[in-house]
């Protein structure tokens, strides 16, 4: 499972002209699976979104949480992150798990989440989105449950 994490001010998704989620500070998280991922991955990634420390403390160092500054989650579904274009200039997305599973994996993902009493929003899943942040800092992190970054 990946995951892109970028820490947000705000960040919104709308689907066809409509707004369907919008979030102030906290995180806006891209999250794919791939095939052989299971629910240790899940766990690895949810773990790490809700423990990153980025944001700041009361010194201006990044060590603080999305749960500690009590921010809002906006997860997103995205496919893409499993792209590769080492060859040619065309992605490959072979990587990508099937709609099914992805599907699957990312409302666990949600629901656990929200379980561990986080504000979560969300995108829609398999749809053309519109996705709008101001991202703070900027900071974006790369996960990966495999440890490949």
């Amino acid at each position: 499972m990946r995951a892109i994490v970028q820490k947000v001010k705000k960040a919104s998704v709308t689907v066809s002209d409509e707004l369907i989620s919008e979030i102030g500070n906290g995180l806006l998280v891209f999250v794919a699976v791939t095939d052989s991922d299971d629910e240790k991955d899940i766990d690895y990634i949810k773990k790490k979104i809700e423990k990153l420390r980025i944001f700041e403390d009361s010194e201006g160092k990044m060590n603080l949480s999305v749960e500690d500054v009590g921010g809002e989650l906006l997860i997103v579904s995205q496919f893409t992150l499993y792209g590769d274009a080492r060859k040619g200039n065309r992605p490959s997305f072979i990587n990508s798990s099937n709609a099914k599973k992805a599907n699957q994996y990312y409302e666990i993902l949600i629901k656990k989440l929200k379980d561990d009493g986080f504000n979560v929003k969300t995108g829609k899943f398999q749809t053309h989105m519109e996705v709008s942040l101001i991202n703070d800092g900027p900071v974006t992190i790369q996960l990966d449950s495999e440890r490949l970054y």
